[in-house]
């Protein structure tokens, strides 16, 4: 078989949205099977059955990539880890930087203590590595720069990944009871978010907000690949530093923006993660008018009870540079090129484009 490659993104469906994707591609005669995040936990295990039931029935996964700590991404992958034989585990552990990073914790003189608190407070990821430890799986970094199989990793950088824990909401700084507050505060304030008022608007209008995405969303690994030709982009849920990372990279690895085939849309279509001028960067400007046949392909995972992804701004800004849009929203998406057919899978239906987005 000539290569190939396959993309299926998982439906998470609970009240809030999650990640779980997996790929397989062939290259030079090669086949790997390529996971990136599991979602909740329930959805690991349907992440498993999908990839036996549509990859060959498989017992080794050749990568498997934790983007970041969240429960969203993270859970799901138990069920990875321990079904199958896995050749590589990629994340990022903050607590393994913690003799370099004791320095910057004011409360913090004991190194082992400091780790200590990091584990519990990334302790998504800390499960994971007890399984890969427990098992011998090969854990690897994925700093800007790694290449897992044919992707190269786009951000995020060492020294911001390392600034972002050490100011993270979860440092382990903070009291238990400046915690509790903190927690109750961000949920009344996520609350707001929801109930924002919505403006109608002609063609290529679009605005975001100013604030921006939180820490651990800014952790997450972003991956590229040219697979067949077509320019794949996973995003994960990064934020605006994230995506500014990729487009200053770019150019080093010789990938010329704009211009991408297959685009993840960033943390379920949440709009503090995107800008105008950052998509115009990656994607390219707005079109001056709509197209009746997109000529990329945008994805969302999100949960059709989920009140709060994906945002309309977000969904207006993938059409109007000329997206083919989806959401997984109670389905699973597949996207590919030369892939084995599928029987019972056809095309998924497009996002209609919204005549009105959050104020």
């Amino acid at each position: 078989m000539a290569d190939y490659f396959e993309i299926d993104f998982l439906g998470v469906e609970t009240k809030k949205s999650g990640d779980a994707i997996v790929l397989r591609y062939e290259r030079g005669g090669e086949t790997y099977i390529h996971v990136v995040d599991g979602g909740y936990a329930a959805t690991g295990e349907k992440l498993r059955d999908h990839i036996l039931s549509h990859y060959g029935k498989p017992s080794f996964i050749d990568h498997v990539v934790a983007t970041h700590n969240d429960g969203d991404h993270a859970r799901g992958l138990i069920a990875i880890l321990e079904h199958f034989e896995v050749g590589v585990l990629w994340m990022l552990r903050p607590w393994i930087y913690a003799e370099e990073l004791i320095g910057r914790f004011e409360t913090y003189s004991s190194v082992d203590r400091l780790r200590s608190a990091l584990r519990s407070a990334y302790a998504n990821l800390a499960t994971l590595e007890d399984i890969a430890d427990k098992k011998g799986i090969e854990i690897r970094e994925p700093f800007q720069g790694a290449w897992i199989g044919a992707f190269h990793v786009m951000a995020p950088t060492r020294a911001r990944f390392l600034d972002l824990v050490v100011t993270s909401d979860k440092t382990p700084e903070a009291t238990t009871e400046e915690a509790s507050f903190g927690g109750l505060l961000t949920t009344l304030v996520e609350k707001a978010k929801t109930a924002v008022a919505l403006i109608r608007a002609a063609w290529g209008g679009e605005a975001f907000p100013a604030e921006d995405t939180s820490n651990e969303n800014e952790m997450s690994v972003v991956q590229f690949a040219e697979l067949c030709d077509e320019k794949i982009l996973l995003t994960a849920d990064t934020g605006r530093d994230g995506l500014a990372e990729v487009i200053a990279y770019a150019p080093s690895i010789g990938l010329s923006l704009p211009g991408i085939d297959r685009f993840q849309v960033p943390h379920h279509g949440g709009r503090r993660n995107l800008t105008t001028e950052l998509l115009d960067a990656i994607l390219g400007p707005r079109l001056a008018s709509p197209l009746s046949q997109g000529h990329f392909t945008a994805i969302i995972s999100s949960a059709k009870e989920d009140e709060d992804h994906p945002r309309k701004v977000v969904e207006r800004a993938m059409i109007h540079r000329g997206a083919n849009l989806h959401k997984t929203e109670g389905q699973h998406i597949r996207t590919g090129k030369y892939a084995p057919d599928r029987w019972g899978w056809g095309p998924a239906p497009l996002v209609a484009y919204p005549e009105e987005y959050e104020e």
